[in-house]
């Protein structure tokens, strides 16, 4: 991820969690949801000189790697502590 997506992504989390802050999720239509991140979200498009749709697609795929990144960081850390003596923690 470069340094200016890393930038992307951050700002359009920080708005969700103002504006987002109380609502689940898994319980909360994803429509809704975008709904919800569309200012922040054209406001970069804008700046970028992009499309809303593509800003909305570099997004997920933003959140698609920064997930990934933290699932393989949980399953390393979970791998160190399995090299003990203990009970193992299973990853799936």
């Amino acid at each position: 991820m470069t340094e200016e997506n890393r930038k992307i992504l951050e700002r359009i989390n920080a708005y969700s969690e103002q504006v987002m802050g109380d609502i689940d999720p898994q319980k909360v239509q994803v429509s809704l949801q975008l709904e919800k991140l569309k200012p922040i979200m054209q406001e970069i498009a804008d700046e970028k000189g992009m499309s809303l749709e593509d800003l909305f697609i570099l997004y997920m795929d933003l959140q698609t790697e920064a997930s990934v990144k933290s699932q393989q960081k949980l399953k390393d850390t979970l791998s160190d502590i399995n090299a003990g003596d203990g009970m193992p923690l299973l990853f799936r």
